[in-house]
């Protein structure tokens, strides 16, 4: 399905003090020995956050409301850093090009899209950043290679050979919208005020 996505990223400044993380979709059927069957339809979690909340300068919050028009409220879809999770790597870590096994050569396949494992299940990456991405072929790295920073896939000057592995590092973004067609400013002073909590969502197949 197309999405209507702006490839912007919101400003640093007012991610810090968010709040949010990974949700999950279980579906639990009681049954009448006491017994549980569980389920999921969704193969991945889905992040949400909350922005805004810290912010106390009105400065900031003009910055967020600007964003907010330009992106239409919840139609048009832009990038988040999350601080906790942006990096191939552990968030203290050095990005390195063996960080994540992308694919693996079969003689024919040029392109791989970049994604990352999360104990087991893995995770494509859409929204990599620009200048970041690093890529090694059979634990060499190269720099043969062009990345198309709006899907994430990764096609090599040269084709992998049959059964060497592909593998990556980079920094990326998540894709998300805003959660809500409206903001809520309160003025304590004529410099200062309060904004409720603005709810983002991320978005899939952007």
């Amino acid at each position: 399905m197309s999405q209507i996505f702006d490839e912007v990223t919101i400003p640093a400044r007012l991610a810090f003090g968010s709040t949010g993380g990974v949700e999950r979709k279980t579906e639990v059927v009681e049954l009448a020995s006491g017994f549980e069957r569980r389920s999921t339809p969704w193969a991945m979690g889905r992040r949400r956050y909350l922005v805004g909340a810290g912010l106390r300068s009105l400065d900031d919050m003009a910055v967020l409301t600007d964003f907010f028009e330009a992106r239409q409220g919840r139609l048009r879809g832009f990038r988040f850093r999350d601080f906790a999770d942006y990096k191939s790597c552990a968030p203290s870590g050095a990005v390195a090009a063996g960080d994540q096994q992308i694919g693996t050569g079969d003689g024919v396949r040029a392109a791989f899209s970049l994604s990352k494992a999360y104990g087991g299940i893995r995770r494509g990456i859409a929204k990599p950043v620009v200048g970041t991405v690093r890529v090694a072929v059979a634990g060499v790295e190269t720099k043969g290679f062009a990345l198309d920073d709006a899907t994430g896939v990764v096609t090599l000057d040269a084709v992998p050979a049959l059964g060497q592995a592909v593998t990556a590092g980079f920094w990326f973004d998540t894709p998300v919208r805003f959660d809500t067609d409206r903001l809520e400013v309160t003025l304590d002073s004529f410099e200062a005020g309060r904004m409720a909590a603005v709810p983002l969502v991320e978005i899939r197949g952007a």
